[in-house]
């Protein structure tokens, strides 16, 4: 009978996560829906509890101006996320032995500056003080679209002078996974995108995840991405794909993401070692692989950017959660969006954002200093491109999202304001402060 009983209240707390989790990806479309409808976004988000898919859903267009509204197929560019394909692929041929994290960068490429110095890992950890030539290099254009364009790249990185030393502190640059991605070609004798496909997507059945040197092709799902120009949204100018190669090429889904960043972190891709590896972050950057934080939940994972796409996917060991979301078309915070959506699904207080513009005289009534009895601290109120930000002594100013009549909160931080003439109640969790103008 106990055993029963035990088996009944496991299906009762299995059917009550159950219904709770369909209530929240319920809320979670919504949310997205919403700020499609307000033209704050266009993309698409794939959530996976253990190997179930649990959530896929796309929103707007793939193609505006024709009306080719996106699906769960439609493939995006996912900019830096290629770095951490690119990473793996490299790490592999660390473990076949073909090459060492050790090894030497002018094995390879010995015109670059410090190049005797440089390591693999070094590149992989991006601590080498190679100029970033996508960013950095104002005569990038003078090779653009060229036949040879990608060898006219290297020379470029060639050409720079270090901007420091070597191992002696991290900066971002996509110099060196394009230099990750000329030695995979090196060492195994295939292309870039072969290479992936051997390595990666063809081990993980990712049949929506590719490098290609071809321009958008919407008749094979792949989706441009836009701007939103106040009235409606404007297609940007299509990158040649060999400019970002291995730093940023690649195009997938959010389905795909969510898959490989589940298989390469429990090991599928890449013995345990070599995954902890990539793990170790040294000033924040691990290999490919960045830390992201939501309340005491840490995620594993890396984000992109690429004309008008943004793409963020990570992985949560812990809850065994994956998430991938990619947009190609943003008028709105993609931190936001993804702070929405995962306290829609962890359950955390989470308000919906509010598009009215508000009135410049009615801003002026709230912007001035505040000071509270409650609590030593000031807070100044101040509008900044149409928009209310708050900043108390001493820290980083924030913005104020609109809810209702005198109402704006601060998502990030969990707190809410509420106005009424010369004074506010600042609600944080379950404290108020009230402050008044000075």
């Amino acid at each position: 009978m106990k055993k029963q009983l035990s088996i009944l209240f496991l299906l009762l707390s299995l059917s009550t996560f159950a219904q709770e989790l369909t209530a929240s990806l319920g809320r979670i479309d919504s949310l997205l829906t919403h700020l499609n409808e307000y033209d704050k976004f266009m993309g698409s988000l794939c959530i996976m509890q253990g190997d179930e898919v649990v959530f896929k859903q796309a929103y707007g267009y793939s193609e505006a101006t024709k009306g080719i509204r996106a699906t769960v197929g439609t493939k995006y560019k996912i900019g830096s996320i290629t770095k951490t394909f690119t990473a793996t692929m490299i790490m592999q041929l660390v473990e076949e032995k073909k090459i060492l994290l050790t090894t030497k960068l002018n094995r390879f490429f010995p015109k670059i500056d410090n190049a005797e110095k440089i390591t693999i890992e070094q590149l992989l950890y991006q601590r080498t003080g190679i100029k970033d030539y996508a960013n950095a290099d104002a005569t990038l254009t003078d090779v653009l679209d060229k036949p040879n364009m990608r060898a006219l790249i290297m020379k470029k990185i060639e050409s720079y002078t270090s901007t420091f030393e070597p191992d002696s502190k991290h900066e971002y640059s996509n110099s060196n996974y394009f230099i990750l991605g000329e030695i995979i070609e090196k060492v195994t004798k295939k292309t870039y995108a072969e290479n992936l496909k051997n390595r990666i997507t063809g081990k993980l059945y990712l049949k929506n995840t590719y490098y290609t040197t071809e321009k958008t092709d919407v008749t094979k799902r792949e989706s441009y991405s836009y701007t939103f120009n106040g009235e409606y949204w404007d297609k940007v100018d299509e990158w040649n794909n060999d400019i970002a190669f291995s730093s940023g090429g690649i195009i997938s889904t959010p389905e795909d993401l969510t898959k490989f960043i589940r298989e390469l972190l429990k090991g599928k891709l890449l013995s345990p070692a070599s995954v902890e590896l990539m793990k170790t972050l040294k000033d924040t950057y691990g290999m490919a692989l960045i830390r992201f934080p939501f309340g005491e939940r840490k995620f594993f994972g890396h984000n992109g950017r690429i004309e008008g796409f943004e793409a963020t996917m990570g992985y949560y060991q812990q809850d065994d959660m994956t998430i991938s979301l990619i947009s190609n078309g943003v008028n709105y915070s993609q931190n936001d969006i993804m702070l929405g959506i995962l306290s829609i699904y962890y359950k955390s207080p989470y308000r919906f954002p509010v598009f009215e513009t508000l009135n410049p005289e009615k801003i002026k009534d709230y912007v001035g200093t505040y000071a509270s009895k409650d609590i030593p601290l000031k807070v100044k109120i101040f509008e900044k491109s149409g928009a209310l930000y708050g900043q108390a002594t001493g820290q980083p100013e924030f913005p104020m999202t609109y809810a209702s009549e005198d109402l704006f909160y601060f998502q990030a931080g969990g707190i809410e304001m509420e106005f009424s003439k010369n004074s506010f109640v600042l609600k944080q969790g379950q404290k108020k402060f009230n402050f008044t103008k000075e």
